[in-house]
């Protein structure tokens, strides 16, 4: 009797170890998966280029104003949206599905999750890697 308890108790843990490790493996999947990086991404090099040839090109950025007015300035004719709050202001986008939309930020960590956001709501959306660093570091 006492054997087969001893069996059933380590079975039990053993299914708890098992348990314990989906649990971890799978938080640990939800996290990156959540943060995965957008589907496209233009260079600074290929928006500059864009700028030049399409005329129907959105340059979004989702840094606060007050980084508009910053060290690193602002891309003319860009639409300032910060990504905290464009979750809830996406729609004011919509006239804009079917062109391309440029998210760009500081240094590229904004823009992707605002990528996904756009992504996610139909829009025809491109990450710029790098941000407005990448681009003053280019020279434009």
């Amino acid at each position: 009797m006492f054997s087969k308890l001893e069996t059933i108790k380590k079975g039990l843990m053993k299914n708890q170890k098992f348990l314990f490790t989906f649990i971890i493996v799978a938080a640990v999947s939800v996290f990156f998966f959540a943060q995965s990086k957008p589907e496209k991404n233009m260079s600074v090099e290929e928006l500059k280029q864009a700028m030049k040839t399409d005329k129907n090109l959105l340059i979004l950025d989702v840094r606060t104003p007050g980084e508009l007015t910053g060290n690193l300035g602002q891309i003319d004719g860009v639409v300032n949206i910060p990504v905290q709050e464009l979750e809830t202001r996406v729609k004011e986008l919509d006239k804009y599905k079917g062109k391309k939309i440029a998210v760009i930020c500081r240094s590229g960590n904004r823009s992707v999750p605002a990528t996904n956001i756009l992504l996610k709501n139909g829009h025809e959306a491109y990450n710029v890697p790098g941000g407005m660093i990448a681009w003053r570091n280019a020279g434009f």
